[in-house]
């Protein structure tokens, strides 16, 4: 497969993937990223970050029209989220990558142990 047709790829399951669950695109996106485009790890978490945002927005206009999205209630995290994916962003060039990768993997477990339990 072509580059181009791997990133077409990585992006269509990153949305498919924000379409059943209504998030973690990201999670699928960065593997993909790394590995199968052969971006380096903070291009791939960035580039994760530009993807992902449109698709998160995409998502919550389709729940939102079905009436499934509660504004009040996602206010706080959309606040709280955005306050810390600032900080982060300021912080992100610096970082290691090395424990970077290491606390996305536990947080990947994290979450999928919490799925099974």
């Amino acid at each position: 497969m072509n580059e181009k047709g791997k990133y077409l790829l990585a992006g269509a399951l990153a949305g498919l993937t924000n379409g059943f669950f209504g998030g973690g695109g990201g999670s699928v996106l960065v593997p993909l990223l790394t590995r199968y485009c052969k971006l380096d790890q903070r291009q791939a978490f960035a580039t994760s970050v530009a993807v992902i945002l449109p698709l998160c927005a995409l998502s919550a206009a389709v729940y939102f029209c079905r009436g499934g999205l509660d504004l009040a209630a996602a206010l706080p995290y959309l606040l709280g989220g955005a306050a810390g994916g600032w900080a982060r962003g300021k912080w992100f060039k610096g970082m290691n990558m090395v424990w970077l990768r290491r606390v996305f993997g536990l947080l990947l477990i994290y979450g999928g142990a919490r799925c099974f339990l």
